[in-house]
């Protein structure tokens, strides 16, 4: 009767969970289907897809395309030194045993939804095997069922008592335990490395899939033990009487093996390095929340963190990948809505920075403030008040701050040896800094060389190579153009009301971190997203769905865009000038610059002292290569020593794309570092008749 009754229960609910998927599944593909016709009718979606590989029009539930460096969801570089570092005989055991487990997952890595399935389908053979030794047990029970209830009360006292007395041997054994749990400390460190480096997230799809296996495994669990217990009324009177005992005795029973042994945790820090792994709200949602640091480790480049303090109290994070007697040091600075992750999204073989310290340099990757968490030396600072910036504290406050730390790192590492430091002021620094910047990044560079040069202070540059440099947009889409009309009709009633545009809960996050990864498995509907996507940003043919999904677009934290730096983007836009912040009335103007018009950088450019290298995209609809042209063109007029080159690229592609070609370039240009200036500042600039010497920056 068991039998027949586990076969009915396992046969229910595998079709409960044939129907259920299916029902899911028909849902999913009627919505990529229809992704699909609003792809196939909507215009000009050749040219936004083309350079995209992997779209097809049908679902595909298993993992993202990953990049060429990565194999299997796992960097081929820790796969090998994981491989290297267990023993033989360890690796040997465990590889033998998982092979025809992994033997398919190794091809497409398998969703939870596949391996909860595994597992319940493994769990229900187990149990049709089972049945027999069930139905014996129950036929015994029956017979046994005086001599148990005559002796169960003697053998319950007997083991308490026994209980009591083999508390000081187990005690004894807590050193051994932990003796036996250490051994396979380094193996979790081994593992641990290799797990990180995987791209585990689930879409929400697959999160609908797992809920209705674990709903569904719930609820027939409870329908089996239900029965069993209705069928074997022995056992269940046992249990009763077991769970009885144990209520009246005041404590729970622990099981012998169990007394004194330790749950061995890892703690990170300076006596104990080894990383534990620790479960949080995030991992249980599988979200990709890694930071540009476990990218940077997981991969076995050295890493470190500075935390650096602006002038008006900003906390920025500016990372290292460390070549401590390297006299060659780059800084790379990112754009709008993006973080030093960019630098490195791309792996060993396609990242700026990874190629960079290849190549011998100490490489610098900067964070601009504009993060949610909104670190501040003032903890009580309000959303309005941290996010009350523009472009100018970008180049006037953090590009000086972090450029500076990286001068005092140098010199401190380079002329450690040397008694008198202050003599470096007046002669040449001891290292060459040159610095990578994209968008928005470029900008603020610009800004910050030009300002220090008004302002007589060094600015320890020798090269700036500028990818898409912001700074000029007249030339730009009519949907830009629209945006800006509007932005700047609204503003007024906005600036109140919105002090940046971000999102600001948690869930919300989550939820797009989540999507990115179904835009990768129904590949028809993020065609449709990356089409609107484009059309939004003026037909730009970035890939806007792959860049949702970089790591940094995360539940716990998220680059956003403060309202003065759109309005700062804006006013740029309708001035047809690379302006500085302007504060809406002449005397406030009068009071930062020394007159009622903010400060025009390009009248300016014959201060920079540096040669510049300027890259465009001819694909690029955010900022054309025309306008790029602008600031080579001024740059020339100037008599800066400028250099100006086209990639068929869009505006994403200078950082987010493997792009060898770009690679080679930016690196043949680092190679043409010359001498360090000694002459900075010796010039005074006038502006409307006026010394601005001294000015307020």
């Amino acid at each position: 009767m068991q039998r027949f009754v586990d076969n009915v229960i396992a046969v229910t609910k595998e079709s409960v969970k044939t129907v259920t998927y299916e029902s899911l599944n028909n849902v999913v593909r009627l919505i990529n289907g229809v992704s699909a016709i609003l792809l196939a009718i909507l215009p000009g979606k050749a040219s936004i897809l083309e350079g995209i590989h992997g779209w097809e029009l049908r679902p595909a539930f298993r993992g993202p395309r990953l990049p060429r460096w990565m194999e299997n969801g796992v960097s081929s570089f820790n796969q090998f030194i994981h491989e290297l570092s267990v023993d033989s005989d360890t690796s040997s055991s465990v590889d033998n045993s998982s092979v025809e487990e992994d033997s398919d997952d190794d091809i497409h890595p398998g969703s939870p939804l596949s391996q909860s399935s595994r597992l319940s389908r493994g769990s229900s053979f187990t149990n049709h095997n089972r049945s027999w030794i069930l139905w014996i047990r129950c036929i015994l029970s029956w017979l046994l069922f005086p001599v148990k209830l005559l002796l169960g009360i003697p053998l319950y006292f007997f083991t308490s008592s026994s209980h009591r007395a083999s508390k000081a041997s187990t005690n004894s054994g807590n050193l051994q335990s932990s003796n036996i749990n250490s051994p396979r400390r380094s193996q979790t460190l081994k593992d641990h490395i290799v797990q990180r480096a995987t791209d585990r997230r689930r879409g929400v799809v697959e999160d609908l899939h797992l809920a209705i296996e674990i709903f569904i495994e719930s609820i027939f669990d409870a329908v089996h033990k239900a029965a069993h217990c209705v069928l074997s009324p022995t056992d269940t009177f046992r249990r009763l009487l077991r769970w009885l005992f144990h209520n009246s005795d005041g404590h729970r029973d622990i099981p012998a093996d169990c007394v004194g042994t330790r749950v061995s945790t890892a703690v990170l820090s300076d006596n104990d390095p080894t990383p534990g792994e620790e479960t949080t709200f995030g991992n249980s949602l599988n979200t990709d929340a890694r930071t540009c640091r476990d990218v940077i480790t997981e991969l076995g480049y050295p890493y470190e963190a500075i935390r650096v303090v602006t002038a008006d109290g900003y906390i920025l994070v500016l990372e290292r990948i460390p070549r401590r007697d390297a006299q060659k040091v780059v800084y790379l600075q990112h754009g709008i809505l993006d973080s030093s992750m960019g630098w490195v999204s791309n792996g060993i073989v396609g990242s700026p920075a990874f190629a960079a310290f290849d190549q011998g340099y100490d490489v610098f990757l900067g964070n601009l403030r504009g993060l949610v968490s909104r670190e501040h030396v003032d903890k009580n600072i309000s959303s309005r008040q941290y996010w009350r910036y523009s472009i100018n504290e970008h180049g006037t406050q953090d590009i000086p701050a972090m450029i500076e730390k990286i001068h005092e790192i140098k010199v401190s590492e380079l002329k450690s040896g040397q008694c008198d430091l202050e003599e470096e002021s007046s002669s040449e620094q001891p290292y060459k800094l040159c610095t990578i910047c994209h968008s928005l990044g470029g900008a603020a560079i610009l800004m910050y060389v030009i300002t220090r040069q008004i302002e007589e202070k060094p600015h320890r540059l020798s090269r700036m190579i500028l990818l898409s440099p912001a700074g000029f947009h007249q030339d730009s889409t009519f949907v830009f153009s629209m945006v800006e009309y509007l932005f700047l009709l609204v503003a007024p009633v906005l600036a109140p009301l919105v002090p940046a545009f971000y999102i600001p809960t948690r869930f919300f996050r989550m939820l797009l971190n989540k999507l990115a990864r179904d835009f990768h498995n129904l590949p028809a509907v993020g065609g449709l997203v990356q089409t609107l996507m484009s059309y939004v940003v003026g037909g730009d043919s970035s890939n806007w769905v792959g860049v949702l999904g970089i790591p940094h677009y995360n539940m716990n934290d998220m680059p956003g865009v403060a309202f003065r730096v759109a309005l700062h983007l804006a006013q740029m836009k309708h001035a047809k000038k690379f302006i500085m912040f302007d504060y809406g009335s002449a005397a406030a103007n009068m009071e930062v610059y020394g007159s009622p018009e903010p400060l025009d950088l390009g009248e300016y450019y014959g201060f920079i002292d540096i040669p510049v290298d300027l890259v465009a995209g001819r694909k690029d609809k955010v900022i054309r290569p025309s306008m790029v042209r602008k600031h080579y063109k001024l740059m020339k007029d100037g008599g800066v020593e400028a250099s100006y080159n086209e990639f068929e690229y869009a505006h994403l592609d200078f950082t987010f794309s493997h792009r060898e070609e770009l690679l080679a370039y930016v690196m043949s240009r680092l190679l043409l570092v010359g001498p360090s200036s000694k002459l900075y500042g010796q010039k005074t600039l006038k502006l409307k008749g006026k010394d601005v010497r001294g000015r307020k920056s």
